[in-house]
């Protein structure tokens, strides 16, 4: 069996009096693509915000290459190559694709910005975010901003940013999401690609993605797992068709 990269275990978090994630055990293996559904509000992004760092357990363990990571924060979690994929709105939208790309790799680096020459001639920072450019399939949108690029490119864009952090592990909440047909087929590829480089825990809607993709597939109701298996297990039961697909069975 794959080695475990991320283990998830007896996770507990609540709002109030509700109950976000209910005792979530799950784990991700190397070269694998998990992926994690489930109707609108199971909990999925919660579950994400605590495994990235953005959001604590109430209780339960999360360990990382068999270190918990429990009380580690967001940067210590990247630092150990935990990759939460960049939201669309944490792109600097006035700056092009590969000023975006660059940040990242600079965070990567863990320096600060150049301020003693102009930064878009620091080959230390546009050689390597330009290939990884050229990985997704930007390239030719390199000096496009990033406000100008359509909604699938700027999904590229943040793989591209998450990349440049160099992960063992990649964590990606709805990437598909507003692509369309062509977008999220050409997308689907790409993670098809990443996955020879690390582990992919994947929440998304699109069940045809998941469906051509995952290794696994775990199903959250209510913040509780119901189901996990492989993609013709989950398919075939009967409390996933219920809750999740809306079958009567």
């Amino acid at each position: 069996m794959a080695e475990i990269v991320l283990s998830v275990r007896n996770l507990r978090k609540s709002l109030g009096a509700l109950t976000v994630t209910d005792n979530v055990s799950l784990d991700l293996r190397a070269g694998e693509i998990h992926a994690l559904i489930g109707p609108n509000g199971a909990g999925k992004t919660t579950l994400i915000h605590q495994i990235a760092g953005t959001a604590r357990q109430d209780g339960g363990s999360i360990a990382f290459l068999d270190r918990d990571i429990g009380n580690l924060g967001v940067a210590e979690r990247a630092r150990l190559g935990l990759g939460r994929s960049f939201q669309v709105s944490s792109l600097a939208p006035e700056f092009s694709a590969l000023r975006n790309v660059m940040l990242a790799v600079q965070s990567q680096q863990g320096s600060s910005l150049r301020l003693f020459r102009p930064v878009m001639r620091d080959s230390s920072l546009t050689e390597p975010a330009m290939k990884l450019l050229d990985r997704v399939g930007l390239a030719d949108r390199a000096h496009v901003a990033a406000e100008e690029l359509s909604h699938g490119e700027r999904r590229r864009l943040e793989v591209a940013m998450t990349l440049a952090l160099r992960p063992k592990a990649f964590l990606f909440d709805e990437p598909m999401a507003g692509m369309g047909p062509e977008g999220s087929k050409s997308l689907t590829g790409l993670l098809q690609e990443l996955r020879q480089e690390a582990p992919i825990l994947l929440v998304e809607h699109d069940m045809d993605a998941v469906f051509a993709l995952a290794d696994r597939v775990s199903v959250l109701v209510y913040g509780r797992v119901v189901a996990s298996g492989s993609v013709s297990d989950i398919r075939s039961n009967a409390e996933v068709r219920r809750a999740y697909f809306g079958e009567h069975v």
